[in-house]
């Protein structure tokens, strides 16, 4: 029917996301999409645990106001959890969205706030397009070192972590922004049919990647280079853009996380971000979300933040220091690697 080989491969491609290696690949494949599928779910029970859990240990917690609340403060990390899912799949690492998560919206009040540290050059309505505008530089930056000059993304992402946090603090001069414009205020405090806008924009985010990586091509490809990045590049994958838009898509989505949680508060910290990063990968690897890259969803990704989310608020209403939920947050982590281990055959390293 005059198609090469070129074109078998991508047919082939399409239907699986990686380049074929050998007749038993299809089957192969198809019980790991099944216990993927299934590990996705995995955490629901646990999480109706939790639930009951927090229900006798204080009444307050399955009320509306505070499950409202639960959800809005998970909105925020959710996002940059949604972000690095996306990196990891592919087989990275970025460092670097937690401190993206603070000078994003830092840069926009700089230009926009003219009293404390601000300068206010720009006008409110520009604070939203300068804060992601300054997330999806961030990310190009990104690209650029790891993509273009090919230097290890671990590396290049740790380095950016340390400059974006000293160029937060040098901008705010140590101190927090205050008296915000409406526009960054509009999304952390708004309420949109009944519920904060934050968790609305959290939910579609999460909802349109979910689509992108089960059901598109370029969701596949993601997978596909995770898994093994020399196959995906011999099936006609083009890595380096693939890499590039993922690097760009998650420095905007912490940009954007980060613009939640000043609205919330109203306010920029000079610390804003700083050590989230330790949830975020806490709540990718409950979530089944490989270290290794090439495994792990989206929705997974979801549970797990909320499952962490959860625990924190029942810790919290049962009066348990703050000292300890982060270092639960470690133990989890330890647990879910056991798991991966006895679930998966090897450990998500």
């Amino acid at each position: 029917m005059g198609t090469g080989k070129g074109g078998l491969r991508d047919a082939r491609l399409d239907e699986e996301g990686v380049a074929p290696e050998s007749p038993s690949r299809a089957p192969r494949l198809g019980g790991r999409i099944a216990l993927a599928r299934l590990r996705d779910l995995a955490l629901l029970p646990a999480i109706v645990a939790i639930a009951i859990v927090g229900q006798l240990v204080n009444p307050v917690f399955l009320q509306y106001d505070n499950l409202i609340n639960v959800l809005q403060t998970m909105s925020e990390i959710a996002l940059l959890v949604l972000a690095e899912t996306l990196v990891l799949v592919i087989g990275r690492m970025d460092l670097s969205l937690e401190s993206t998560f603070g000078l994003a919206p830092g840069v926009a009040a700089y230009l926009t706030v003219n009293t404390g540290a601000g300068i206010g050059v720009l006008s409110g309505g520009w604070a939203v397009p300068v804060a992601l505008a300054v997330g999806v530089a961030i990310g190009v930056i990104n690209a650029l070192f790891i993509v273009r000059f090919r230097l290890n993304g671990f590396i290049v992402t740790l380095g950016m972590l340390i400059v974006l946090r000293g160029l937060l603090t040098g901008l705010s001069g140590g101190k927090t922004f205050f008296n915000l414009p409406p526009s960054m205020i509009y999304l952390g405090t708004s309420i949109w049919f009944g519920m904060p806008a934050s968790i609305w924009i959290c939910l579609v985010l999460f909802a349109g990647g979910i689509v992108v990586l089960s059901m598109t091509r370029f969701g596949r490809s993601l997978y596909a280079i995770g898994g093994k990045v020399d196959a995906a590049r011999a099936a006609g994958i083009r890595t380096e853009r693939v890499l590039a838009i993922v690097l760009i898509t998650a420095s905007a989505l912490a940009a954007l996380g980060g613009l939640l949680l000043s609205g919330r508060l109203a306010s920029v910290a000079a610390a804003q971000g700083n050590g989230t990063i330790f949830t975020v990968f806490a709540a990718a690897v409950i979530g089944g979300v490989s270290l290794s890259g090439g495994k792990g969803t989206v929705f997974g990704a979801f549970t797990g933040v909320l499952l962490l989310y959860l625990i924190q608020n029942v810790l919290t209403l049962g009066g348990v220091p703050a000292q300890w939920i982060g270092a639960l947050n470690g133990a989890i982590i330890l647990v879910a690697l056991v798991l991966s281990r006895l679930t998966g055959g090897k450990a998500q390293d």
